[in-house]
Parts: structure tokens; C-alpha cells; sequence
């Protein structure tokens, strides 16, 4: 990605010091999706290298997640897979419980969303610590699916959640990233 780009996409990005809690540093992509063509730039991104190849589905992390799992499966005529917090889906789930820095939460899937070895995209907002995006590829590869890679617009590397995901043998893409946390 061209040194411009990256510049424009960080501008997009709000840093807002302090919160959830003193010392982190918040980064809200709302501002990103509010901006027509830094959204659309940074979907193209997302994109790009799996036009023309075959992906069978783009599974989004709840919330930020849809937002962008939907732009990239549109773009490359994929189906959507929901991957939501437990009991927010209508049918017959499978679900996996993941440890977050505060407790344990747990996350779901139709059991009927994903054939087996199907070529899936895992997309979110931002990888962190991992814990979300390594609980969504074990739903995942649970589901019977072949994880072609997991997709973010924004990495914080000193927390470790792409190595995490590497780790698993998942290819990771990010378009910014940041230093701290």
C-alpha cells in the first residue's frame, strides 16, 4: 500500500486517549465509515488481494465486523456469515467461550452457515490481543472451514493478536497500524 494511502487512513481513524479506561488509547474506525472515500479505499484494500480468486465467505466479527465484512463479500460476490455475541442469533448455533482481559465471554454461528471447506474470509474493525479473532477462527475451523485469511483495517502489534493469529496458521492483513495500545 502506497505511503499516501496509509496517511490518508490513519487521519480517518479517531484516537481517543483514556478511554474505555485510563492509559489505552481508543481507535474508532466511525469516523473512517463516515468518510465516503476513505471507506471505500479502504475496502478496495481489504479487497484486493482476493479479487478473482474463489472465497465462498466473508464471516464478520460483531459489530464493526458486519460493517466491513458486508462492503468486502459484496465486492467479492461471497456470502455474509454473521459470527455474533451468544444468544443473538434465531436458529441452531454452535458456539465457542473465549477469555477476555475483563472475563469470559462466548460467541456463536449458524451451524448452517458454513459447508464444509468452504474459503473464508474473517473480517473485524481491529486485531488487539487476538482473543476475538483466534475464538472466530477455531468457530470457525470447527465449522469444517479453510480460513484464507483474517482481515483488519487496524493492528495494534505490541499487543500480539496478529502473531497469536499467525501462530494458528492464519494469514493476516491489516491496513494501519499503531504503536501502544
Amino acid at each position: 500500500m502506497d505511503q499516501r494511502l496509509l496517511t490518508d487512513l490513519k487521519s480517518a481513524i479517531r484516537s481517543i486517549p483514556d478511554y474505555p479506561k485510563p492509559g489505552i488509547v481508543f481507535r474508532d474506525i466511525t469516523t473512517l465509515l463516515g468518510d465516503a472515500r476513505a471507506f471505500r479505499r479502504s475496502v478496495d484494500e481489504l479487497v484486493h488481494p482476493f479479487a478473482g480468486g474463489r472465497i465462498d465467505k466473508v464471516a464478520g466479527i460483531e459489530a464493526r465486523g458486519f460493517i466491513l465484512g458486508g462492503a468486502v463479500a459484496h465486492q467479492l460476490s461471497a456470502g455474509f456469515v454473521p459470527i455474533r455475541k451468544k444468544g443473538k442469533l434465531p436458529h441452531e448455533t454452535v458456539r465457542i467461550a473465549y477469555s477476555l482481559e475483563y472475563g469470559v465471554d462466548e460467541m456463536e454461528i449458524h451451524t448452517d452457515a458454513i459447508g464444509q471447506d468452504e474459503r473464508v474470509i474473517l473480517v473485524d474493525d481491529l486485531i488487539a490481543t487476538g482473543g476475538t479473532a483466534v475464538a472466530a477462527s477455531q468457530l470457525l475451523r470447527q465449522m469444517g472451514a479453510k480460513i484464507v485469511a483474517a482481515c483488519f483495517i487496524i493492528d495494534l502489534p505490541d499487543l500480539g493478536g496478529a502473531q497469536r493469529l499467525r501462530e494458528l496458521g492464519v494469514e493476516v492483513r491489516s491496513l494501519v497500524s499503531f504503536e501502544g495500545h
